[in-house]
C-alpha cells in the first residue's frame, strides 16, 4: 500500500512538473506582460525574464516593451526587440523599427536602421509598419524618396485598414504622385478614410461637401454633420490623455 502511495505522489509530482514545463501561450506571455507593465509586478516580471532567457520571441519582445519605459534599460530593449524580430515576432520589428526612426533617451535616431524592420513587419501585413516605411519613403527619411513605392505601402495600410494611411492616399491619388491623377479615387479613400473616424478626413470631406465639386453637389447639411463629427472625435480623442 506505502508503494502504491509512493508511486501515486510521485506520478503526480512529475506531472506536475511536466505542466510547469510546458511552454506558454502567445496569449499567457502577453497577459503577464501586461501585469508586469501596468501592475509593476516584479514576478510578473521574472517570468519574463526565464522565458526570454529560453528564446521565446514573444516574452523577449513583452520585457523589451517593459524596458523601454526605464531609461537605463532601453539599451536592452533593442536587444530584445531585435532578438524577437529575428525569431519570427512581427510586432517586434515594429517596435525596433519606432524605437531606431524615432530615437529615445539613450538612444539616438537611425531612421536607415528602421528601415529594414519596417520592411520586414509590411512584409507581414503589418499596417503601421507599412505606414511608417511609406512616410519615410515619401520624405526620404533615411532611405530614397520613392513616389511610387510610398503609394504602394500607403494602399498596403489602407488594405489592411489604416485610416491614416488612407488619407494620405487620397492626398496622392488627388495630387497625381507616384500614380496617375485620379479624384474619383482620391475621393473614394477620402470617404473610406471618414468612415473609419478619422478626424482630418471626416474635416476635409466636409469642406468638399460643403462647396461641391465635380464629383458631388454642394450639401451643406451633410457638411454640418461631418464638422460636428469631426469635432467630437477630437475632443474625445484629446480626453483620453
Amino acid at each position: 500500500m506505502r508503494a502504491l502511495t509512493t508511486a501515486l505522489v510521485s506520478s503526480v509530482f512529475l506531472f506536475g512538473c511536466q505542466i510547469q514545463q510546458e511552454k506558454p501561450t502567445s496569449a499567457q506571455i502577453e497577459v503577464i506582460g501586461m501585469k508586469a507593465k501596468q501592475e509593476a509586478d516584479a514576478q510578473a516580471e521574472r517570468k519574463l525574464m526565464a522565458w526570454s532567457a529560453q528564446r521565446m520571441p514573444v516574452a523577449q519582445r513583452e520585457l523589451a516593451i517593459l524596458y523601454q519605459t526605464r531609461p537605463e534599460q532601453r539599451a536592452d530593449a533593442l536587444k530584445l526587440f531585435e532578438q524577437a524580430a529575428r525569431g519570427g515576432d512581427v510586432e517586434a520589428a515594429f517596435q525596433l523599427g519606432e524605437m531606431l526612426r524615432v530615437g529615445v533617451l539613450g538612444v539616438q535616431p537611425a531612421p536607415a536602421a528602421a528601415a529594414p524592420w519596417y520592411a520586414m513587419a509590411a512584409q507581414h501585413q503589418h499596417a503601421k509598419a507599412a505606414l511608417a516605411l511609406a512616410l519615410m519613403v515619401k520624405n526620404g527619411n533615411g532611405v530614397p524618396r520613392d513616389d511610387a513605392q510610398a503609394a504602394r505601402l500607403l494602399a498596403q495600410a489602407s488594405s489592411l485598414g489604416n485610416a491614416h494611411a488612407m488619407f494620405l492616399l487620397s492626398n496622392i491619388y488627388r495630387e497625381g504622385l507616384g500614380v496617375a491623377q485620379d479624384s474619383a479615387k482620391a475621393r473614394e479613400m477620402l470617404e473610406e478614410a471618414a468612415e473609419h473616424e478619422y478626424p482630418p478626413a471626416i474635416q476635409e470631406l466636409a469642406m468638399t461637401v460643403q462647396l461641391g465639386d465635380a464629383l458631388s453637389p454642394k450639401d451643406e447639411l451633410r457638411a454640418s454633420h461631418l464638422m460636428k463629427e469631426a469635432s467630437e472625435h477630437r475632443r474625445n480623442n484629446w480626453n483620453r490623455f
